[in-house]
């Protein structure tokens, strides 16, 4: 065992030691765990609360969010576990990533999740649903994050050895389109660029933001793209699809998007060192027959939605369905449990080549 392992593992104990018996998180099934510490940013497909005290329109901590999750209604954007959650399984963890809005102490070395609904690339996305921590805010809560590790620890190199081991998973760009770019009547990207050009912006800072990542001690970096946004239920509601299953125009402004992150993640792990950063094709690793696992409707949320114009999330104490497992959708934006499970175990091991770039999860858990 190495000597930074040797003291993290020192400064975990101590307090374990008190808070075992006294800790009331939903525990997961027991397995080897793969990796010291998980680190999570992202929009609200990966948010767990971090939302929750904000002044914010996108906040999930009501029922009937949360109706499958042991703990109810927790802040995550779905009937149950989201994707961040069933990774953390996967990778044998025993307790979900908890939200930096609330982590304390040496549970941060298990790591933190930062991830924020409205959130994205840029920071002017989702403003107008009010408070949201964009991706560079988030980095910079990481910041905070090593800081206090560094100081557990005793220096700062010792952070930066024990991060090098940990995964991070990365989601974003979602609401740069959905909360930005698609919203012209309040937003002037639009207007202001073609899709090219908007997509070429998003990857520059965006590829700025992964180096930040890695000069704050990440070299192990998933990265998630886009899913096809043009069949989420409020996008069909609001552009209408001219008989076709999808909103063909918008699904073609977030593939220039998509199609840069391949040559963005050869170019990250050719300059910098020791880094290794993969890519999940989200369109790849989609439920490819989602009657195959029950889901039988495509289109209508599952939970009731909001009466508020464009918001498209379930309405406070709202109904739901009783056949939620065959729900693609649980509200007008994010998907059920049942889907998220699918993306999850596909992007941790790969079915198709074209699921992950250069590899998946599993295996970089194992370097």
């Amino acid at each position: 065992m190495a000597s930074t392992d040797i003291i993290v593992w020192f400064v975990m104990m101590m307090s374990t030691i008190l808070l075992v018996f006294l800790n009331s998180k939903p525990l997961l099934v027991k397995g080897e765990q793969k990796v010291p510490c998980l680190f999570i940013l992202g929009d609200s497909l990966f948010d767990n609360g971090n939302n929750n005290n904000l002044l914010t329109a996108a906040k999930a901590n009501y029922p009937p969010y949360g109706i499958d999750f042991p703990h109810g209604p927790t802040g995550r954007f779905t009937n149950g576990r989201n994707v961040a959650d069933f990774i953390a399984e996967l990778l044998g963890f025993d307790k979900y990533i908890e939200p930096f809005a609330t982590v304390k102490g040496v549970d941060m070395f298990k790591g933190v999740n930062y991830a924020s609904g409205a959130a994205g690339i840029l920071d002017e996305t989702g403003i107008h649903v009010g408070d949201r921590i964009s991706l560079n805010t988030q980095l910079l809560n990481h910041n905070v994050t090593i800081s206090h590790m560094s100081t557990l620890l005793g220096n700062n190199i010792l952070a930066m050895e024990y991060l090098s081991k940990c995964i991070y998973i990365v989601q974003m760009g979602n609401n740069d389109y959905i909360n930005n770019y698609l919203l012209p009547q309040l937003y002037p990207s639009s207007h202001l660029y073609k899709p090219e050009q908007f997509a070429t912006i998003l990857i520059q800072q965006y590829s700025e933001q992964l180096k930040t990542l890695y000069l704050y001690g990440a070299r192990k970096v998933v990265v998630f793209g886009l899913g096809d946004i043009g069949c989420v239920p409020t996008e069909l509601d609001s552009y209408g699809t001219d008989d076709s299953v999808c909103v063909n125009s918008i699904d073609s402004a977030v593939q220039k998007f998509s199609d840069k992150i391949k040559p963005m993640i050869d170019d990250l792990n050719s300059n910098l060192p020791n880094a290794n950063f993969i890519y999940i094709n989200s369109t790849s690793i989609a439920v490819p027959y989602p009657s195959s696992i029950g889901i039988t409707n495509l289109r209508e949320p599952c939970c009731e939605i909001s009466a508020i114009i464009g918001e498209g999330q379930c309405k406070h104490g709202g109904g739901a369905c009783s056949d939620r497992s065959a729900h693609y959708f649980w509200d007008g934006f994010h998907p059920s449990e049942a889907p998220n499970k699918v993306t999850a175990e596909r992007a941790y091991t790969a079915l198709l080549s074209t699921d992950a770039y250069p590899f998946d999860i599993s295996q970089l858990a194992q370097l």
